[in-house]
């Protein structure tokens, strides 16, 4: 992948990207691996662990088919980290205009989080047009969605946040939807257990769905 990674290209590169929670370093390279073989590139690695940043590091330096991005970027910090870390794309959970300055001075691609559209114009006007629609089931859903094709027609989104095999079909049916984001293809068990082949098998599930 070229280091000028656009989030377009990130939203763009498979249906779904996965929303990953990792407790242990070692789950990292295997945890990255399997996604791969199952046609997932790009991998958001949570924020919410210590051991995350560490993750993406090895991810970064040790599975070069696979793109590790950060998730839950709240600061400008954050950010900064994650790029240290070899982060190439960013993921958070909400807006603020330091946080995206933060990102595009350090040139790392963001998927800013927003739920209304008072979020999306400040966006917007800086500069974002590829967006996180977070909690997305809980923020109104494919109706939602839908009601924002009209005046928001020129935004691309990745809806994250209660997405799940039986309705991401539905939300990538959108004209507005590029991806979704979840957790279903990294459950918590499997990765505990070190189950990389179901893993595998849940990634290529979601790599073939439609949109």
């Amino acid at each position: 992948m070229t280091d000028k990674l656009t989030a377009l290209e990130v939203m763009r590169d498979a249906p779904v990207i996965p929303v990953i929670v990792l407790h242990d370093v070692k789950h990292a390279i295997p945890l990255a691996r399997a996604l791969v073989a199952g046609g997932i590139r790009m991998l958001e690695v949570t924020l919410r662990t210590p051991q995350a940043l560490e993750c993406i590091e090895a991810i970064a330096r040790d599975v070069p088919e696979a793109v590790a991005g950060a998730g839950t970027i709240r600061s400008a910090a954050d950010a900064q980290a994650s790029a240290l870390a070899g982060a190439k794309f960013g993921v958070s959970p909400g807006y603020t205009r330091a946080v995206g300055k933060a990102c595009h001075d350090l040139g790392l691609p963001l998927l800013p989080g927003v739920a209304t559209g008072s979020e999306i114009m400040t966006a917007q006007e800086d500069g974002y047009t590829e967006l996180k629609f977070f909690p997305a089931l809980q923020a109104g859903g494919i109706p939602m969605l839908k009601a924002w094709q009209g005046p928001f027609g020129d935004v691309t989104f990745c809806p994250t946040g209660g997405i799940h095999a039986d309705n991401a079909a539905e939300f990538l049916a959108l004209s507005n939807v590029a991806c979704v984001g979840g957790s279903w293809i990294v459950p918590a068990d499997a990765i505990r257990n070190g189950d990389w082949a179901r893993i595998e098998q849940l990634a290529r599930a979601a790599s073939q769905l439609s949109r």
